[in-house]
């Protein structure tokens, strides 16, 4: 049974705004993943694009090395979870000298795909 995962650490974007977008992909047909994706306006869907297709292509390596079959029409996203990573702390001019502090945050996307069957 195919099963194969990525992860893709410090993408700069925050959680927050990631965990939109990976909330629509979650438990979903990994063709109908690629598609909601491929047609979200949002900026966090191209950095899980590209987490799930590495996702997609460990999975059929794996299954090469087991010497199993592999399609891709049977896989499902099994776990998708994005995490805060660490921030980017930087400084900004404010009245009378001080200075502010900004958090540029990031993001750690984990997205675990399995067989249909694997998953029942």
């Amino acid at each position: 049974m195919a099963q194969g995962h990525a992860i893709q650490r410090s993408v700069r974007q925050s959680p927050r705004k990631m965990r939109l977008v990976i909330d629509l992909i979650r438990h979903q047909d990994v063709n109908a993943a690629y598609a909601i994706l491929a047609f979200n306006k949002k900026h966090a869907a191209k950095q899980i694009a590209k987490t799930l297709k590495s996702a997609v292509a460990n999975a059929e390596q794996k299954a090469s090395a087991a010497n199993e079959r592999f399609d891709v029409d049977e896989l499902i996203v099994s776990k998708a979870i994005v995490n805060g990573g660490q921030p980017l702390k930087r400084m900004h001019a404010a009245a009378q000298g001080r200075g502010t502090p900004i958090m540029k945050r990031t993001s750690h996307v984990e997205i675990h795909v399995a067989s249909k069957k694997e998953k029942a």
